[in-house]
């Protein structure tokens, strides 16, 4: 019987073949396939099989036509590692069955800022395969107290386009599990993101400097933001996630730097928070800044014991240095709550903090029902202008 590896080989051919029939003008061609068990890699988990899989990627970047790189089933130990383009395909695709596994010695990559990194790539497709980062050394290490690394990233997109990933997971970041950063046409999809909820700073997806990012169908517990919308960010489309352990869907923090990119139009919808610090979040650092937040639709969440379930906090200052006393320069505009529903697990389930410089304008509440318990929960706004409408409980404060 063939395996389930041979399967997917198989079926990742016919899908390949299949793109190049109906979209290529030219005469169709086998895609060249690169297996990284064929270039050296062993699926033990302790080899170093770095090198198979970056010559896996030079001859599938190299190629003229479509191309796949193939991981087998097995675990594969991988040091950090740089897929650099441009290349001369646009139609590159990373098959993954098996587990690319990342030192347990933190070390080994906790100063390298990412462990899987994808760069300057046009065209690549990422399907299945689990990232484990195993980074509960490093999250040890930065609770002791002791001088540590800052850690890397899983997986990073960076300066790329027309990039499709499903079926992929992501376990035990040493920090940030997935960046999209400086990328144009990104679809994620069916995507798992597992670590604990108190490891620090392991954002689940992580977007900036990106426009016409799409995340669709994904399951995110972790330690930080669930998804997390830094400076830059455009064009995004959030649905159907699932977030738990975490610190809820934010954009931001925005405000660091005084001259600093926006976020605008982000839609978030039908999503699924439970258990975590905060639901539906805006975040910025009490500081001077250009920066702005404008034409942002949140829509059909599900609160299930939340902290913070609907919150802006743009007095963000931690460890109280460089900001106290200061007020943030971040524009927040042109918000709506839609379908808001579930419970807070604090009195207060709406919260409006926004800056005395720049109070939000254009806030809007339409069907907003978030209890506390047996009591009536409640809503504090302060520099904050907008409407309700619709069911309204705690009662809005607008």
């Amino acid at each position: 019987m063939a395996s389930r590896s041979t399967y997917s080989f198989l079926s990742l051919t016919l899908i390949t073949l299949t793109y190049v029939a109906l979209c290529s003008p030219l005469p169709v061609t086998f895609a060249a396939q690169y297996n990284v068990v064929s270039l050296g890699a062993v699926a033990d988990g302790k080899t170093d099989s770095s090198k198979a899989f970056l010559d896996a990627w030079a001859s599938a970047c190299s190629s003229s036509g479509p191309s796949t790189v193939y991981v087998p089933m097995g675990s594969f130990y991988v040091k950090a590692a740089a897929f650099n383009g441009p290349c001369k395909s646009n139609f590159i695709t990373f098959m993954i069955d098996g587990t690319l596994l990342a030192s347990s010695n933190y070390g080994m990559i906790g100063n390298s800022a990412n462990w899987i990194i994808f760069r300057h790539v046009t065209g690549l497709n990422v399907y299945g395969g689990t990232f484990n980062g195993q980074g509960s050394g490093l999250w040890a290490c930065k609770k002791s107290g002791k001088s540590c690394p800052g850690g890397a990233t899983n997986i990073q997109f960076s300066n790329s386009k027309d990039i499709f990933v499903s079926g992929l997971s992501s376990v035990n970041s040493q920090t940030f599990h997935i960046v999209v950063n400086g990328c144009q046409n990104v679809t994620l999809q069916g995507v798992q993101v597992t670590a604990s909820g108190a490891s620090p700073n392991t954002d689940g997806i992580h977007v900036s400097q990106s426009t016409s990012v799409t995340i669709l169908n994904s399951r995110i517990g972790t330690g930080d933001d669930c998804v997390s919308i830094g400076p830059g960010a455009s064009n995004l489309w959030i649905e159907n996630v699932a977030c738990g352990p975490g610190h809820g869907i934010s954009i931001g923090s925005l405000g660091q730097n005084s001259q600093e990119a926006g976020v605008q139009n982000v839609t978030v919808k039908t999503v699924m928070f439970t258990g975590t610090q905060n639901g539906l979040r805006i975040k910025s650092w009490a500081r001077p800044s250009n920066g702005f937040v404008r034409n942002i639709l949140f829509q059909h969440a599900v609160m299930n014991n939340v902290q913070n379930p609907i919150i802006i906090d743009q007095h963000y200052c931690p460890g109280n240095v460089g900001c106290p006393t200061q007020a943030s320069g971040i524009k927040i505009s042109d918000v709506t709550y839609q379908d808001i529903q579930g419970t807070s697990a604090t009195a207060v389930a709406v919260k409006f903090d926004c800056s005395s410089m720049n109070p939000c304008t254009g806030i809007k509440l339409q069907d907003v029902k978030l209890t506390y318990g047996s009591q009536v929960a409640q809503a504090s706004c302060a520099h904050a202008g907008g409407m309700a409408s619709g069911f309204m409980q705690p009662s809005s404060c607008l």
